[in-house]
Parts: structure tokens; C-alpha cells; sequence
């Protein structure tokens, strides 16, 4: 038996807080990751986690073990990395998520000529509009709109993004168009998955409050129902872009569009970044800034 048997799973299983989590992002059964933390607890004559029905917890001894295991780990994968990609091709199995439209439409395309041009590389993608834990769930990279806060996380600019407000011709001729942000409260708004609509007035921020009676946490549906004549949204340009330059939707308060929000390539802080994300990053940096 190996002295490090039982060490990945005890930290997939504390960072998951669950067996069941942690056995499905390694790739394992459940059972069979609760035998390892146990033969590992075994050997080490220590309790490392309290269980319940409900969840997994630590014990003192389990957190003060745990970060010295991530840092074995962490050393583990980058000897490994750097032995494996020493002719700077990038191999093995790289897992990044993304949100769900802006993946679709740009991300993975990009993704997908990079894979061609590395056949010995597997990639992953999952496309989530929820913001996933990449420490914990063990990705790779992840791709982020707006203001980073993760300090564990570091964050490139890829490119960026604004929102912009529209409605349909025929929503207007009914409703007229809104000269001013407020002039929003008396108008039909199409809702997503946020609460407020950021604007700029001057040098000025306002997170402005819409009300309507239709709301979907989908982008491509709430362009959907605004084409349809349904009222006014507020999307990022990249879904209402080509709809506004064929004149089947129509720009309103340009003058107090918000400002840029940054698109961000983001992955956990790591002495030596692998040559698949080094290399993935770059690319996605070029095929994403036009």
C-alpha cells in the first residue's frame, strides 16, 4: 500500500464536504472513497472527518492535515506537469466552465480549434450560468464577467463587454420610447436572472430596479421575448448586437449605457501554470479580443 493512498480522496471529500461529491470528481464510487479516507485514517490512528447522514466536517485534526495535503498535491501536480509537458505540448486532461451562452458562442469554438492543434490534450467544458468553485471541484480554469473577488483565484482579461437596452420597433410604436432611466417605471421590462439594471448617468453608477410581469434566467430567451414585442431589455451586447444592426431591435439610452465589464480567464494560484492552461489562456486571450 502506498503512503499516499487515501490523500486524494480525503481532500476531494473535505473540499465537497460530501462522498458522494467527491467520488464523482474523481471519477470513483462512493464506496470506494469512503474505504480509502477510512484506510487512511486507519493508518494514521486518527479520526480526519466527522460523519453524518447529512454532510462531512472536518476534525482539528482533519483541517490542519488537509492543508498540508494540498500542498503535497499542488508539488505532486506540478512535477508531474512539468516532466510531462518538458517539450512544451500540452497533454493530459484540462477541465474549465464557463457560462452557458457566452460558452456556446465563443468559448467553445475557440476551445475547439485549440483542441485540434493539441490532439494529446482532453478537454472538459462546463457550460453553468451558477459560479462554480473551481478550488474545490477541481477545474482547471474558468472564464468570469465583471469584478473578481476569489483571492485564491488569479484573473486575465480575455476582452470585455457592456449591456445594452433595447425593445423591439413594434413595442415602441405601441409604448414609445423612454427619454430618461426613468421613464423605465412606466414601461413593460423583460427580466433575466439580475434584479437591477446597472446604467451611468455622468460619471455616475445607478443600479436602476425594472418591473414586469415576464422574467427568464435565460439570455437567448429574454432576447427572444423582447423581439417578440414583449418590452424593453437589457442584455450584454453580444445577444443584441446583430438584432440592432438588422433593425429588429432599437437602441435606447445609449447616452447612459454602463461601462465595460471585463471578460476574465481565471485559475487557482499555482508556482508553475501548466502549459495546457498557459497555452489555452493565450489562445482563448487572441480568439476573443476581436
Amino acid at each position: 500500500m502506498s503512503r499516499w493512498d487515501g490523500i486524494d480522496e480525503f481532500v476531494a471529500t473535505a473540499e465537497a464536504e460530501s462522498f458522494s461529491r467527491a467520488a464523482a470528481r474523481l471519477g470513483l464510487s462512493t464506496s470506494g472513497v469512503s474505504r480509502a479516507v477510512a484506510g487512511l485514517e486507519e493508518r494514521l490512528q486518527t479520526r480526519l472527518l466527522y460523519r453524518t447522514t447529512r454532510r462531512v466536517s472536518l476534525t482539528d485534526a482533519g483541517r490542519a492535515f488537509l492543508a498540508r495535503c494540498r500542498q503535497l498535491i499542488q508539488d505532486r501536480d506540478e512535477a508531474l506537469a512539468a516532466v510531462g509537458e518538458e517539450d512544451g505540448e500540452p497533454r493530459g486532461l484540462l477541465r474549465m466552465t464557463c457560462s452557458a451562452a457566452y460558452g456556446e458562442r465563443f468559448v467553445a469554438p475557440a476551445v475547439n480549434t485549440f483542441a485540434l492543434a493539441h490532439p494529446r490534450l482532453s478537454i472538459e467544458i462546463d457550460l453553468d450560468d451558477a459560479v462554480r468553485d473551481i478550488v474545490s471541484e477541481g477545474f482547471d480554469l474558468a472564464i468570469r464577467f465583471g469584478r473578481l473577488t476569489d483571492s485564491r483565484l488569479i484573473a486575465k482579461r480575455l476582452a470585455s463587454r457592456t449591456r445594452r437596452l433595447c425593445a423591439s420597433p413594434d413595442y415602441l410604436a405601441r409604448a414609445g420610447a423612454p427619454e430618461r432611466i426613468v421613464d423605465l417605471e412606466a414601461h413593460a421590462c423583460v427580466l433575466g436572472a439580475s434584479d437591477t439594471w446597472p446604467f451611468r448617468d455622468g460619471e455616475r453608477e445607478i443600479a436602476f430596479q425594472p418591473n414586469g410581469r415576464w422574467r427568464c434566467n435565460s439570455g437567448q430567451a429574454v432576447l427572444d421575448a423582447a423581439l417578440s414585442g414583449l418590452g424593453v431589455c437589457q442584455l450584454p451586447n453580444f445577444y443584441v448586437d446583430a438584432a440592432i444592426a438588422q433593425g429588429r431591435l432599437v437602441p435606447l439610452l445609449e447616452d447612459h449605457r454602463p461601462g465595460d465589464e471585463g471578460i476574465w480567464a481565471v485559475y487557482p494560484h499555482l508556482r508553475l501554470l501548466p502549459a495546457k492552461v498557459r497555452l489555452l489562456v493565450e489562445h482563448l486571450e487572441r480568439a476573443l479580443a476581436g
